[in-house]
């Protein structure tokens, strides 16, 4: 049977972009409640097109059906600090990928998370070329364990990556955590958002079924 992993780091207050305070407390109100303020791509996060003008989706816009489906594995594991990651570090698997497929690329960054400084800035990026392959190739998903496809402290590199991608129907998904829990190199992945209106990106929910197959490929496909 397939296990159920979930990919995604806790919003916790106090992290960059999350912040919480007590709404209603039962001492006080009869029941617990809270206000948070999460900045749009805190955490395990979604981008939508908005978030660098590279088209008219947002987050309520984009169809379930772009949200999920089967997604292959790739280590990377050791990778180094800024890495420039190309089409060859696919490996076999740029031959075997199928398009509407989507590619997780586990370089265990998430275990950074707790530095900043290496976590944001020494993170490895996506290179031109690879960017460009993942459109050619009609990637669904590309999922990523640092908090950026690309330099967050170079501006004309994070735009263009982000513009290739979003503007060439790639949904990004950035922040995930755990891939290193998967066993197979073909699984089902999901990445909920909530649907915020005229949501330039979210954080979602992202998790894998991971399992062996028959066939080899996800036991389960979302509806067209």
């Amino acid at each position: 049977m397939p296990r159920l992993i979930d990919l995604t780091l806790p919003l916790t207050p106090g992290a960059r972009g999350v912040a919480m305070e007590p709404k209603y407390t039962v001492a006080r109100d009869g029941w617990n409640a809270a206000t948070w303020h999460l900045y749009s791509h805190a955490g395990t996060h979604m981008d939508s097109q908005l978030h660098f003008d590279a088209g008219p989706e947002t987050i309520n816009t984009k169809p379930l059906s772009l949200c999920m489906g089967s997604a292959w594995v790739v280590n990377l594991v050791p990778t180094a600090s800024r890495a420039l990651l190309t089409v060859a570090h696919l490996g076999t698997i740029a031959e075997k990928f199928s398009p509407g497929d989507s590619l997780l690329l586990r370089t265990d960054w998430h275990k950074h998370a707790a530095d900043p400084a290496l976590y944001r800035d020494g993170l490895p990026r996506i290179s031109d070329e690879l960017t460009k392959w993942c459109v050619s190739r009609r990637v669904k998903i590309l999922g990523v364990e640092p908090p950026s496809v690309a330099d967050v402290n170079n501006l004309t590199e994070v735009t263009r990556i982000h513009q290739i991608l979003l503007g060439g129907g790639v949904t990004i998904v950035e922040g995930l955590a755990y891939l290193d829990q998967l066993t197979q190199p073909k699984i089902f992945f999901a990445a909920l958002p909530l649907k915020l209106a005229a949501g330039d990106g979210c954080p979602v929910r992202a998790f894998a079924l991971d399992g062996e197959f028959s066939d080899g490929s996800a036991a389960f496909q979302p509806p067209p």
